[in-house]
């Protein structure tokens, strides 16, 4: 079946399938779950299953596509970084010329085939905006084709019920009539208890929950940002605009010689604190480095392409009403990068 016809989650499962077994428990067993925040059981407990068992098949072929979606995420960051440098004005929604210009740069540059298949079948499984020409190049260039998915018969688990054998099952059912008969001869057999007058009923005794004040359910308590003391003389860090992200003009590190001229950009930020004047930011960027982050609300909220947030803070001089909100974290949004 052409991958143009294909769902989503078949790509990613049949990539895996594709990627090197080699390549895949590698990078999974440099992954470390104890630090990891906040994964969940779903995702979480497959990875753990693969990096145990090893069978990479059963895992593309039958873990839930969260999991499967997550392996291709964390093999696809770094290669995908790459393609988007190479892209470069083109990486929001390039066509299909452009996107080949781009893969073969890469490859020339020493990205594996591996790491391509992985790009492309997590830029369809995420729906990017090239997702069609990423489907094509994957049919059209045959060392990027993907292999069918296997037929895994799953071992019994706790979504799947166990296959029991008609026997066993009469067994067990004769075993419960027996236990019961049991227990009826003994409750017979037993001489009857001597029967007290009824007392009055006496009325119900108010318990504290009945006359106290209502459970209350606690709310996700949003983490602690830690500030130097000249940022908390100058920033308010309960500010309205916390944990929202804006657009602001943000300066460069260092002077591009090709725009010399070109001293900032305007780019998405996250809040962390502000004044009447200004705001204290993180800065999300498209390219990946040793001092960002995946950001992992990018989708969510709307940006254009996979998103990393710096972990060092800016002063913007904007005031907080002139901005232009994008949208907002959630509690847990926030408590996943601090």
């Amino acid at each position: 079946m052409p991958l143009t016809t294909t769902n989503a989650s078949e790509v990613m499962r049949r990539a895996l399938l594709r990627i090197d077994e080699g390549v895949i428990l590698g990078t999974l067993d440099q992954l470390n779950f104890k630090s990891t925040a906040k994964v969940s059981a779903v995702v979480g407990m497959p990875l753990r299953s693969l990096q145990q068992k090893r069978d990479v098949v059963n895992f593309a072929a039958s873990a839930p596509i969260a999991a499967v979606r997550a392996m291709l995420e964390v093999l696809a960051v770094d290669p995908l970084e790459k393609v988007i440098e190479e892209l470069g004005e083109h990486a929001e929604s390039p066509n299909f010329e452009q996107l080949s210009g781009a893969i073969d740069r890469v490859l020339e540059n020493g990205t594996s085939d591996d790491q391509v298949v992985a790009v492309l079948a997590f830029a369809v499984g995420e729906d990017f905006p090239a997702a069609a020409q990423c489907r094509r190049m994957l049919d059209e260039r045959s060392q990027f084709n993907l292999p069918p998915l296997p037929e895994v018969t799953s071992s019994a688990t706790l979504l799947v019920p166990k296959e029991v054998d008609d026997e066993v099952r009469e067994q067990r059912r004769r075993r419960r009539e027996e236990e019961k008969l049991k227990k009826k001869s003994q409750a017979l057999a037993r001489p009857g208890r001597p029967t007290k007058s009824k007392r009055p009923d006496k009325p119900p005794r108010a318990t504290s929950s009945q006359v106290g004040p209502p459970s209350v359910v606690p709310e996700i308590m949003r983490r602690r940002f830690i500030f130097n003391p000249g940022e908390l003389e100058n920033f308010d860090p309960a500010h309205a605009l916390v944990g929202s992200v804006v657009l602001a003009d943000v300066p460069f590190d260092a002077v591009d010689p090709l725009i010399p001229e070109q001293r900032s950009k305007i780019r998405p930020v996250l809040v962390v604190a502000a004044s009447h004047t200004s705001l204290l930011v993180l800065g999300i960027y498209s390219n990946h480095s040793s001092s960002r982050v995946l950001f992992q609300p990018w989708r969510r909220l709307g940006l254009a392409h996979v998103s990393f947030i710096a972990t060092d803070r800016i002063s913007v001089p904007t005031s907080p009403e002139d901005v232009e909100r994008i949208g907002r974290l959630s509690d847990d949004e926030w408590n996943l990068l601090f």
